[in-house]
C-alpha cells in the first residue's frame, strides 16, 4: 500500500479498508469448511518441538475437559515438567511410559523391540477405549524407524481408528507411508541449536 503524500487519516482509512476486505475474504473461506472429525497429526523434523508441541495441545484439550491418553515409546524414566504438570490432571490425563530410553543406552535390540511391543499394546487400548477423546504417540516414529514394530500394523490401526479420535504421533524421520494418511503433518527444521554451542539440555527447555 502507497501511503507517499498521504496523511495519517487517510491511511488509517485505507488500511481499514484492505482490512474489511480481507474480513470478508476470509469469512467466505471459514463458511466453507464445515467438517468435523478426528484428526491423524504427524510432528516431525528435525527439528526441537515435535513433543512439546503435542504436549501443547494436550494442554489445550485439557482445558476444553477432554479425556486424553498419553504413551512415550522413548524417553524412559526422565523426570521432566510436562509430566508434573500433568499428574495434577490424572482425572483427565493418562500418562504410560514405556521406552526404557534411546536405542543407544539399553544398547539391546531384543528390549528395544519388547518394550516397543508392550507401548503399542497400549497405544492401541488407549485409542480404542471410547472415552479418550485425544491420544498422543510421542516418538512412535523412531520406533518405526529402527523397525522394532511392523509398519503396516501401526498403520491399520491409525487408518481404522475412530472417526472423532485425534491421534498425535511425533518423532524424527516419519515414514513416507504415514505422512501419507495423516491428515495434519508439520515439520520442525533446525535452524539453530544451542547443544552445537556446548549447552546441555536444560529444565523449562528440554525437559
Amino acid at each position: 500500500m502507497k501511503t507517499e503524500g498521504m496523511t495519517e487519516d487517510e491511511i488509517n482509512v485505507r488500511h481499514a479498508e484492505k482490512m474489511a476486505k480481507k474480513k470478508a475474504a476470509r469469512d467466505r473461506m471459514i463458511a466453507t469448511k464445515t467438517l468435523e472429525k478426528g484428526l491423524l497429526i504427524v510432528h516431525t523434523g528435525k527439528g526441537k518441538g515435535k513433543s512439546t508441541a503435542a504436549l501443547g495441545m494436550v494442554m489445550r484439550a485439557i482445558g476444553h475437559g477432554f479425556k486424553i491418553g498419553i504413551v512415550q515409546f522413548v524417553k524412559g524414566k526422565w523426570e521432566t515438567g510436562e509430566r508434573v504438570v500433568l499428574e495434577r490432571f490424572a482425572d483427565q490425563v493418562t500418562i504410560n511410559t514405556m521406552g526404557e530410553g534411546f536405542t543407544w543406552e539399553t544398547q539391546s535390540r531384543e528390549r528395544d523391540i519388547a518394550a516397543a511391543r508392550a507401548a503399542w499394546t497400549q497405544a492401541v487400548s488407549l485409542i480404542r477405549n471410547p472415552e479418550i477423546k485425544m491420544v498422543l504417540l510421542d516418538e512412535l516414529n523412531i520406533v518405526l524407524r529402527y523397525d522394532y514394530l511392523p509398519l503396516e500394523e501401526v498403520l491399520e490401526v491409525l487408518r481404522d481408528k475412530p472417526e472423532d479420535k485425534h491421534v498425535i504421533v511425533t518423532g524424527r524421520n516419519a515414514k513416507d507411508e504415514l505422512l501419507e494418511i495423516a491428515d495434519l503433518v508439520t515439520e520442525m527444521t533446525m535452524v539453530k541449536h544451542p547443544f552445537r554451542d556446548g549447552v546441555k539440555a536444560q529444565a523449562g527447555v528440554e525437559f
